[in-house]
């Protein structure tokens, strides 16, 4: 089993966040701020990787290690995200509710203390939770109940299972799960390291 410290030794930008991919061969990526499939339309990260604190990351590895055993594992859509990056966002959609405003506490993925997530199969099939990623409406808000059984289920199984290792929700965005207390992370603007 991977501590803390183990994290701290896996591949890192600026000796501060973690790459997930470096410690771990059994999550699966669609980092969609890499790609224009996102709700701006077109690719503004430098290319897909996962950077956390390493606590976070060791949090976000045994969630995954409890999903795998129930035939589950996590697909990660969103982790770090620089400062500069999340002015883009809210440049283009100032809205508050699924949006962190950068020029106030800012975004927890600034801190690199929140993760954008789903599950998927063994074969990489995502698991059906009613609406896609980023999703800026009611049906994605983890209160909304008028939903087929089916897609509460998989939302209760995702809440549920990283809850147990210290994520917490927030109500707008079923995907967005944000480590325990993240404001004692430094917001940061460091750029990707894309020559991993």
């Amino acid at each position: 089993m991977f501590t803390i410290n183990s994290f701290q030794a896996q591949s890192t930008i600026d000796d501060t966040l973690v790459n997930l991919k470096s410690t771990s061969d059994e999550f699966f990526y669609d980092i969609r701020y890499a790609t224009a499939n996102n709700f701006l339309k077109s690719a503004f990260y430098d290319c897909p990787n996962c950077y956390l604190q390493p606590d976070v990351a060791e949090a976000l590895y045994l969630a995954n290690q409890y999903f795998c055993e129930l035939g589950y594992f996590i697909k990660l859509y969103d982790c770090y995200r620089p400062i500069a990056k999340q002015k883009l966002m809210w440049d283009a959609y100032p809205n508050p509710m699924y949006v962190a405003n950068p020029y106030t506490k800012g975004s927890i993925h600034s801190r690199g203390a929140a993760v954008d997530l789903t599950l998927v199969d063994e074969r990489g099939c995502e698991l059906d939770m009613g609406t896609p990623y980023d999703f800026f409406g009611r049906a994605a808000h983890i209160d909304h109940t008028n939903l087929p059984k089916e897609v509460i289920e998989n939302r209760k199984l995702l809440q549920e299972g990283l809850l147990k290792f210290g994520f917490l929700t927030i109500r707008t965005e079923w995907w967005h799960f944000s480590y325990k207390a993240n404001y004692r992370y430094k917001a940061l603007d460091i750029p990707f390291n894309c020559e991993e």
